[in-house]
């Protein structure tokens, strides 16, 4: 039952690692593998050395920090909040509605906040029909920026997040909470005793893959909104990635920026999971 999965990761997912072998060459479509001139470690040379990749570095790491403080807790605090509510009719009604925005395409969530908050957008209408101003763009600030992003992924896929939190939080033993109401614990002792630490596993776990998922921050999110706030602010590495490698062809340039982001996220998962066991979680795995 396994076997069609296991042949479609190897597929799409392992048997392409072998075009890595561009980065080490001077790669044209045209001439296909064979017979593109090999350069070495020069393609990695000019990775490092090019201050525009750097730059891309730069404000991937930017935003990754700041929606690790500002939306990560998020889908923590919307799961306790669903937790205490005692209806289930309840409890699934609002999930249903705060997770639906996960299944609109980034074309869709740019395009809602474009009719909110851009010039033209019910905001500013609202502003200059009560007389307060000219209104705001949100959309082309390139100082809020980290904000904008910030939103749309809060309210696209927060939402989506709570349900692993959820799963974690019915695995606990509601005759944890009543022993402890009996012991005078309230609301809120019984959640710091209770609840935060049947969750601690899980939120260990998630922010090492977040870390090691670090230098890839929504590549469509991005990309739909590079040219409205410029490339200043907007150019991570996978779009740069891509301009590189698929507008400008230059192959082996790309491969080589997207090598480095791979080693770079696999140090940091390595280096999450050592922290981790450190204060004796599991992470994401342990060694026998």
């Amino acid at each position: 039952m396994t076997l069609p999965a296991v042949l479609l990761l190897a597929v799409f997912a392992y048997v392409p690692m072998l075009g890595n072998v561009i980065a080490w060459q001077s790669y044209s479509p045209y001439t296909g593998f064979l017979r593109s001139p090999f350069v070495g470690w020069a393609n990695f040379e000019r990775v490092l050395s090019n201050p525009l990749f750097l730059d891309a570095v730069q404000n991937t790491l930017v935003i990754t920090a700041f929606q690790l403080v500002f939306f990560f807790p998020v889908p923590i605090v919307l799961a306790l909040l669903l937790h205490s509510v005692v209806t289930p009719r309840i409890r699934t009604t609002i999930q249903s509605i705060v997770y639906l925005p996960h299944f609109f395409s980034w074309v869709l969530v740019v395009t809602i906040f474009q009719q909110i908050f851009g010039g033209a957008g019910l905001v500013n209408q609202t502003l200059r029909d009560a007389g307060l101003g000219t209104g705001f763009d949100l959309m082309t600030n390139p100082d809020t920026f980290l904000v904008l992003v910030t939103m749309q992924s809060v309210w696209k896929d927060a939402g989506w997040g709570i349900i692993i939190f959820l799963a974690a939080l019915s695995t606990v033993s509601p005759e944890l909470y009543e022993a402890a109401a009996v012991d005078g614990a309230n609301r809120w002792r019984r959640m710091w005793h209770i609840t935060l630490p049947a969750l601690r596993p899980v939120i260990v776990l998630l922010l090492i893959l977040r870390l090691g998922d670090a230098l890839t921050v929504g590549f469509e999110q991005l990309i739909l909104q590079r040219g409205a706030v410029g490339a200043d602010v907007a150019e991570v590495i996978d779009t740069y990635v891509y301009y590189q490698g698929v507008i400008y062809g230059d192959w082996g340039f790309a491969a080589a920026a997207g090598l480095v982001k791979g080693v770079v996220s696999l140090a940091l998962v390595l280096g999450a999971n050592k922290l981790a066991h450190v204060f004796g979680e599991s992470g994401v795995y342990q060694k026998a």
